[in-house]
């Protein structure tokens, strides 16, 4: 199925059929036989009651049709008519549904030794054929690893004994819905959600693939370790993702059966181990044990206020990790802070040594390789797999964002539904990566100079402005907030390259994912599928950032604003990498303004250098 169409609703009608003896008032009436004339005319309440049990409703129809006008007569026959209209339609779709499943039904095989969980997988027919296989807490084949380990048994008895049955399906339930635009509103002329169809949990999750999708070519993925670094050359990352040469990118696209790539955490075997963005062992510990589905985020310098997921059943609950990254900035705020916003964050589960807000399982990350909170932010957001190396599924969501769908559904509808691995929304409004660097440069998101030095660059490898040509790839620009994704190796080395580009360039990852994307879709038949935005906007709601959350809620409560605290301090400034512990690079980098705000168009005035000659005022 294409990106920009959608299977959607269930059927409102029911499953079942009616009683038979409901259809017999809609069976027609015979026609009437000729009556013998009638002596006398009798008034009408006569007529109508004086019809005993041996005359029948003929001898009653035609005293109507002869007491009745013709007027009458005709607009009795149209409503006769319709009527059996109307039932011989009614009584052909029971008779469709009695031919088909009453309903759902629910089948559970059982082993001697190993309770199985059945997995339909859909054939061209549409109908589904169970397929039985050991079940693990990530979904592969791990009967080896049963037989290894005695505890690592005993967490996947347990969780399947915790999986719901499997559900034996005719036909999906959204095979007939169709995509419609979003409900129009005067007041809301922006971007808005649409409606999308989804399964219960319990159909979604045996709905789920009984095997990893296959990875095209590369089969296996290492990853770069060296603890003494040297850059080669001018801009090619930082130390954290290990400075590589535009040599070693060229061949990081040459995909093989086997590969070593950079991906971030260099200096270490042990991603967050002494290698930037270090983690503690206890929460390193409890990553390793999530083996299934995770839901990631992260928060960094203070910039978001945490959202919680709703909706969310009780199975997943119990199955899916939900990981929260915080910085230690962060943590502090959400410890001590007095305003509205964080105490009702706080008051619902404070970090202590459960280290839990929520549903979310906290991780306060320290020795952050960036001194862009942008930057750190997307470590978790494209390295999820280093992070997470036992997860089959992730699913990233930007901190400002609140998850209103359970995760088994979004699955399902984005990623096994569609047969695909990687999904992401594609921008509502912008789908050429020139208009979104020109856009991003008029937003002051980042220094215009190295904007303008990476679409240059990306000319020179030919990338171009998008266009009907490049079909069926409906757009070159992500909504990058939300990334749904299984990791098989050719996902994890997209995300890599992807990082790798963002740490090289611009954190701005809209503009380096075309050109990622369609380097490695030039080499092997894999391609990132993109969905609607209005999509994207009905399983998560976009919250603001925390500062104008807080004037919001100040506002609405009467409350007086707060003023900000006088404190002279020089304000901390954003990188593109770590000038800090990179001295060598602190010179040649512009560096950029603490605050991700939008220049004041009216007053404020850039300067830009032109090979170093002159500065030019706008």
């Amino acid at each position: 199925m294409s990106g920009g169409a959608s299977l959607g609703v269930r059927s409102s009608g029911s499953y079942g059929s009616l009683p038979q003896q409901q259809l017999g008032g809609c069976q027609s009436s015979p026609s009437p036989s000729p009556s013998p004339p009638l002596a006398a005319r009798k008034p009408a309440k006569m007529s109508l009651g004086g019809a005993g049990a041996g005359a029948g409703s003929p001898r009653v129809f035609a005293r109507i049709c002869k007491l009745a006008g013709r007027h009458q007569r005709m607009l009795l026959l149209l409503l006769v008519a319709v009527a059996v209209a109307f039932c011989f339609l009614f009584s052909s779709l029971v008779s469709k549904d009695e031919d088909a499943s009453p309903g759902v039904e629910t089948m559970l095989v059982f082993s001697d030794h190993v309770r199985s969980f059945v997995n339909p997988v859909w054939t061209l027919s549409g109908r589904p054929v169970a397929q039985r296989g050991s079940l693990t807490v990530n979904g592969l084949n791990t009967t080896s690893q049963m037989e290894k380990q005695s505890d690592s048994k005993q967490q996947v008895q347990e969780l399947i004994q915790s999986f719901p049955p499997a559900v034996v399906m005719d036909h999906h339930s959204c095979e007939n819905f169709s995509l419609s635009p979003p409900p129009i509103d005067r007041k809301r002329t922006g971007p808005r959600p649409c409606p999308v169809c989804y399964l219960p949990v319990e159909q979604a999750l045996a709905l789920r693939p009984a095997k990893p999708s296959l990875s095209p070519v590369l089969q296996r993925l290492n990853y770069m370790f060296e603890e003494n670094l040297i850059p080669k050359e001018s801009k090619s990352g930082s130390l954290f993702g290990g400075f590589p040469s535009l040599e070693e990118r060229d061949k990081s696209y040459d995909i093989k059966d086997s590969m070593t790539v950079h991906c971030g955490f260099i200096r270490g075997k042990i991603p967050g181990l002494n290698t930037g963005f270090d983690i503690d062992e206890a929460d390193r510990s409890e990553m390793q044990l999530c083996q299934r589905t995770v839901v990631a985020s992260a928060i960094f310098g203070n910039y978001d206020v945490m959202q919680q997921p709703e909706n969310i059943s009780k199975f997943s609950k119990d199955t899916v990790c939900f990981f929260m990254f915080l910085d230690e900035e962060t943590e502090a705020a959400i410890k001590n802070s007095t305003t509205y916003v964080q105490k009702k964050i706080k008051n619902s589960t404070t970090i202590g040594h459960t280290k839990r807000i929520g549903l979310w399982r906290v991780v306060v990350v320290r020795n952050l390789p960036f001194t862009d909170a942008r930057l750190n932010g997307k470590v978790p957001k494209l390295l999820l797999h280093r992070l997470f190396p036992n997860v089959q599924y992730s699913i990233w969501i930007d901190g400002k964002l609140k998850l209103v769908r359970d995760p088994y559904q979004v699955l399902e509808r984005f990623l096994w539904r569609k047969n695909v691995s990687f999904a992401i929304s594609r921008h509502y409004r912008r789908f050429d990566v020139f208009e979104e660097a020109e856009a991003n440069k008029a937003g002051g998101k980042y220094d215009n100079t190295s904007i303008d030095y990476q679409i240059e660059f990306y000319k020179g490898e030919g990338l171009t402005h998008y266009s009907s040509a490049k079909l069926p790839i409906t757009s070159d620009v992500p909504e990058g907030c939300v990334i749904i994704r299984e990791h098989i190796p050719i996902t994890n080395l997209f995300t890599c390259l992807w990082f790798n580009e963002v740490d090289r360039f611009t954190s701005r990852d809209q503009l380096s994912f075309s050109t990622v994307r369609d380097k490695i879709r030039s080499r092997v038949n894999w391609t990132a599928d993109m969905f609607l935005d209005c999509e994207r906007r009905d399983f998560v709601v976009q919250s603001y950032h925390r500062e104008l959350l807080e004037q919001r809620q100040a506002t609405l409560r009467g409350w007086p604003p707060q003023r900000p605290p006088i404190v002279r301090y020089q304000p901390r400034k954003m990188l593109p990498d770590n000038a800090a512990k990179e001295p060598w690079k602190a010179s040649a980098t512009k560096k950029l303004s603490g605050k991700r705000t939008r220049d004041k168009k009216s007053s404020s005035r850039r300067t830009h250098r032109t090979n170093g000659k002159e500065a030019i005022q706008l």
